[in-house]
């Protein structure tokens, strides 16, 4: 007959002590701290930036297509989207049904994109030094399987 695992017996993965989430939420927040760091002289925080960064490539999206693209939830996002609208850096208008609400750099969101993409490059440059290129690179290929897998 086996033996039960205790806590200090048990598997590394099947350790209750150690929580995912936590960790990624710290290890999240600490990152976030470096680009928010780098992106202050653009008016932008990371996760704003992150936002017209997807608009900049992607085109015009519904505002639940930008929310899947994010894997944010829709009201969080729509949040985080009032002071992109406010300081004219998007703007959100009707979709072809009039359900559909669409988001669209203007020109204004563009030139204030293209300006904070040399401070982007100036945190990545920072993140991928101290944590070593490949290990970035692993690092962004395990958390896109993390995102698939769920």
């Amino acid at each position: 007959m086996q033996k039960k695992p205790t806590a200090g017996t048990m598997p590394p993965a099947l350790d209750q002590t150690e929580c995912n989430c936590l960790a990624l939420r710290q290890a999240a927040r600490h990152v976030s701290q470096i680009y928010d760091s780098h992106l202050a002289q653009t008016g932008l925080r990371g996760s704003q930036y992150s936002i017209l960064s997807k608009l900049n490539r992607l085109g015009p999206l519904s505002i639940n297509e930008l929310a899947k693209a994010m894997v944010m939830d829709r009201t969080t996002l729509g949040r985080a989207i009032r002071p992109l609208e406010r300081d004219k850096l998007l703007t959100i208008a009707a979709g072809e049904d009039a359900r559909v609400r669409k988001l669209k750099l203007t020109a204004i969101g563009e030139s204030r994109f293209k300006a904070a993409q040399a401070k982007w490059r100036e945190a990545q440059k920072e993140f991928e030094l101290a944590f070593g290129p490949r290990d970035a690179a692993d690092l962004r290929g395990a958390l896109r399987r993390v995102v698939a897998a769920t």
